[in-house]
């Protein structure tokens, strides 16, 4: 449970509120540009610290996730299955030391997808291109998609909001289907994220 103004002094004094949940991304680029602009929308980013991290693997990721337990109260980790050999390890240790782990399958452009079309068709390699490239160059069909970079994700989140009730319906009939059918390939789960921003920010407005 998050903090409440009162635990950092007396009522009524101006303090500024230390945060409570950590979230570590794997992309630094993309991915984390477009969460740290959902977190300014909902007014919930005081509560939240989207940190930098040296680690480009699953395992690596929560190992730094764990070491930092104990300073929030909740930590998640948004990573992306693609290709990454350790990434069942991953899960067992996340699972282990209460660390949140947000997947995408393949990867997190397959949630940006979904503010275009309700889908679930599967992404493999093909020759030089990962399962993620082809994500990636399925996300850049979709209208106004064309010019998709992860190093230049700025305003993503503004620019793509007036979609973000069809991404979040198409993702919970995603995720739904894919654990029916036993496959998580393709699902995302960064709708979650998205639900804790929009409840931070209504218990900081409180």
């Amino acid at each position: 449970m998050a903090r409440s103004l009162s635990s950092y002094g007396r009522p009524g004094a101006r303090l500024k509120q230390s945060p409570t949940v950590l979230i570590l991304c794997e992309d630094s680029k993309s991915s984390q540009t477009y969460l740290r602009e959902a977190a300014l929308h909902y007014r919930a980013y005081a509560k939240i610290e989207l940190a930098d991290t040296r680690w480009t693997d699953p395992v690596g990721i929560v190992r730094e996730a764990i070491s930092r337990n104990r300073r929030f109260d909740a930590i998640y980790c948004a990573i992306d299955r693609d290709t990454h050999h350790n990434f069942d390890e991953a899960v067992a240790l996340a699972a282990g030391f209460g660390v949140n782990l947000i997947v995408s399958y393949p990867c997190y452009e397959f949630w940006l997808i979904l503010h275009f079309k309700r889908t679930r068709r599967p992404h493999s390699s093909v020759g030089s291109k990962s399962a993620a490239d082809r994500a990636t160059d399925e996300l850049r069909e979709q209208d106004g998609m064309g010019g998709y970079a992860k190093g230049d994700c700025k305003g993503l989140f503004e620019k793509l909001y007036s979609r973000l009730p069809v991404a979040r319906a198409n993702a919970d009939w995603a995720l739904e289907q894919a654990e029916t059918a036993g496959s998580l390939d393709p699902s995302t789960r960064i709708h979650n994220l998205i639900s804790l921003f929009e409840t931070l920010g209504n218990e900081s407005l409180a």
